[in-house]
């Protein structure tokens, strides 16, 4: 037999050592060890049956195309890349409230046609039922079940052998198999095991929801992560009615796609012209505002940028940023500032994306140089200009790709011209109407502006 060994491990960060500390050395926490014992040689978790061919040449391996299951949502499917591969875990993150039940409900009650067991460790029944009589979508094959035991979960799924597993969330559920309080490390990670473990063995697709940090960050220990095949960001700001779903980690798609959501009474609503919505209700020849060409995966958005620039009256001017990084704001100010002469280091600037959108794209620096200025000048930008350009740090425009996605977007929407850097040339094709101008420097962008 293996030799039993006792250890005791910080219930909070997983920190190991073979006597009990008061306090933890690695987080700091308080009375969080606890005593495990384990054998010194332990067995494999997964043992191969005798003669079972382990190792073989990449050439002899036999390759099926990857089933997938249609969630019957546009935006989810394409997130995930054309739908919820069998036998994968997916974990989903986002702020409080942000909409993540709803919308795996929402996922639940439009399968009609696959039976779905979705587990709630936060909500009854009752409070379930609720949510799906206010979006008007009902199915049979939808099955509730509120508890925090992970095994019962398993228990109740190999009973009812569903082909979608659904748990909310991963951070409320338990394990006997530790000791310690839910949402701690060591149960976030033995729970997240046990899931990931059933949907293997039994190829069923599982969907965790994941609390997150204030930092934005999903909760618990970055092995979650690791674990899961799949991890999608839902974010948005509450005060608006639209919801962004990221891709962050994807084995079996492309991680750059982007999923857009209109919060309604019934539920969420995919968007399908997200630049229609986004630009729709806004007011003409204002000074502040500029419209960026941004390309998130495959999809193409139309944003609106707005940009305050006014006299400040601290020693320390305001630099404040809604949707936009603050960091890339500064170094766009001091770029502007530098290579333009355009004085802001005593001005207070606001800068604000429209709709409650967080753009990552560079190609919205051209777009914010422009709002900036026309801000400063106090002069309106012709609210038939688009721009797609990334600026450099000694003032030079940058290209970026996807110019022909970008020129289709902006000719559909009823832009006239779109500013692109000079090194876009070469990508820019004849068969749009939409007028191209090129520039070099941010020089050019003002004299186009002013003039």
């Amino acid at each position: 037999m293996a030799k039993e060994k006792s250890v005791y491990v910080c219930s909070n960060c997983s920190y190991q050592s073979s006597a009990y500390i008061g306090k933890c050395p690695q987080c700091g926490a308080w009375g969080s060890f606890e005593q495990k014992t384990f054998n010194a040689q332990p067995q494999a978790k997964h043992a191969h049956s005798a003669g079972q061919v382990l190792v073989q040449p990449i050439t002899q391996i036999t390759y099926n195309d990857t089933q997938r299951l249609n969630l019957k949502d546009t935006e989810l499917n394409r997130v995930l890349g054309g739908g919820l591969v069998t036998g994968s875990v997916v974990l989903i993150g986002g702020e409080p409230g942000i909409g993540k039940s709803t919308l795996l409900l929402q996922i639940a009650l439009m399968c009609s046609e696959c039976k779905v067991l979705y587990v709630s460790a936060e909500e009854s029944a009752q409070q379930i039922k609720l949510r799906q009589m206010r979006m008007n979508i009902s199915s049979d094959n939808c099955l509730i079940m509120s508890t925090d035991s992970a095994e019962q979960i398993v228990q109740t799924a190999c009973q009812e052998k569903p082909q979608l597993l659904i748990v909310d969330s991963v951070q409320t559920i338990t394990t006997s198999q530790s000791d310690s309080f839910a949402g701690s490390i060591t149960q976030v990670r033995a729970c997240a095991d046990i899931l990931t473990e059933y949907a293997k063995t039994n190829n069923v697709p599982v969907i965790l929801v994941g609390h997150i940090t204030k930092d934005g960050m999903i909760a618990g220990p970055k092995i979650l992560e690791h674990m899961v095949d799949t991890v999608l960001q839902f974010e948005g700001d509450k005060n608006y009615g639209y919801r962004i779903l990221r891709s962050v980690k994807n084995r079996f798609g492309a991680t750059n796609e982007l999923g857009i959501y209109e919060m309604t009474s019934y539920g969420l609503q995919g968007v399908e012209n997200p630049s229609k919505v986004l630009l729709s209700g806004r007011e003409e020849h204002l000074s502040g505002v500029a419209i960026c060409a941004a390309t998130e995966g495959r999809r193409t958005l139309l944003t609106e940028t707005q940009a305050l620039v006014s006299p400040s009256y601290y020693s320390s001017p305001q630099r404040i940023s809604n949707g936009f990084d603050i960091r890339r704001l500064n170094m766009l100010l001091a770029v502007l500032e530098k290579k333009a002469g355009v004085k802001v280091s005593n001005k207070d600037v606001f800068l604000n994306i429209a709709g409650g959108l967080k753009i990552n794209d560079p190609a919205v620096d051209l777009a914010i140089l422009a709002c900036i200025i026309s801000s400063h000048q106090d002069i309106a930008v012709s609210d038939k200009f688009c721009f797609a350009a990334e600026a450099g740090l000694s003032g030079e425009i940058r290209p970026v790709p996807y110019i022909d996605r970008r020129m289709k977007e902006a000719q559909a929407m009823g832009f006239e011209k779109i500013f692109l850097s000079k090194y876009n040339k070469d990508s820019v094709t004849e068969k749009y109407s939409i007028r191209p101008v090129f520039i070099a420097g941010i020089n050019d962008l003002i004299e186009q502006l002013i003039k």
